[in-house]
């Protein structure tokens, strides 16, 4: 996946490495930030030679392909009911079972209704990037519950993501978690972007998580998460202390 180097900074020393991503429409621009920065260098030239034309045809360039329509499904669950949580988030009642992630003229057209500058030929690299990164968030998070929830999300086959929200680290790192700042303090990047994913257990109950997002290290494109529950509740100490003495469930 995409990965930038530094040599002040580095990845969080708890973070998880990306390989296999729901974003809002305020969180996309980091993403295109962090995949283009992320290239160490330019594609190769084509092989192919190109004969000149002729001098009464004037060469003409080549347009550029059109955006992509068609959205992927993505493999997380989706709640039969999403309660708005905020004027951002992409939350409303669930026409599929299955979260669907933005195409490529989505993403494009949300950003420039933002004001902001994306490229269309970059659609083709970041769509699938932010795909692949949430879902691999996903699974950290299933991880964390099978750990602590296993028994109970056998009952209807979850858990399911009731609604999610991406908010940047905030231009002063105003939105940074207590773990990202203590991170930066210490000499660790800072995230890119923060999301906040309200997951739904069977019978109802909803658990917190948060994630930070940092750009990787190295050549290519990299990512890495860090996931966890939030400390808003019995159920977030629970977990977060019960997996740093290395016991689970209920």
């Amino acid at each position: 996946m995409g990965n930038t180097s530094s040599n002040q900074s580095k990845p969080p020393p708890n973070a998880q490495p990306q390989s296999s991503c729901p974003l809002d429409h305020t969180a996309r621009t980091a993403w295109l930030e962090a995949a283009q920065s992320s290239r160490t260098s330019p594609p190769p030239p084509p092989l192919q030679y190109t004969p000149t034309p002729p001098q009464n045809h004037p060469p003409s360039s080549s347009p550029t392909p059109p955006l992509r329509s068609d959205r992927v499904t993505s493999s997380i669950p989706r709640a039969s009911h999403s309660p708005p949580s905020s004027p951002n988030a992409e939350t409303h009642p669930a026409p599929s079972t299955h979260w669907i992630y933005p195409s490529e003229k989505m993403f494009f057209d949300a950003m420039r209704r933002k004001n902001h500058s994306p490229r269309a030929p970059d659609m083709a690299a970041v769509v699938p990037i932010h795909n692949a990164v949430n879902e691999r968030a996903w699974s950290e998070i299933k991880a964390w519950e099978r750990q602590f929830a296993g028994p109970q999300n056998e009952a209807c086959n979850g858990p399911m993501l009731r609604s999610f929200r991406g908010s940047g680290s905030g231009e002063g790192g105003e939105r940074l978690t207590p773990r990202a700042r203590w991170n930066g303090w210490v000499g660790y990047e800072r995230p890119f972007d923060r999301h906040d994913w309200v997951v739904e257990r069977c019978g109802g109950e909803g658990v917190d998580y948060v994630i930070d997002f940092y750009k990787g290290r190295g050549g290519g494109v990299s990512f890495f998460l860090d996931v966890r529950p939030k400390l808003n509740s019995w159920e977030g100490w629970r977990m977060r202390v019960g997996r740093w003495i290395g016991i689970g469930g209920r």
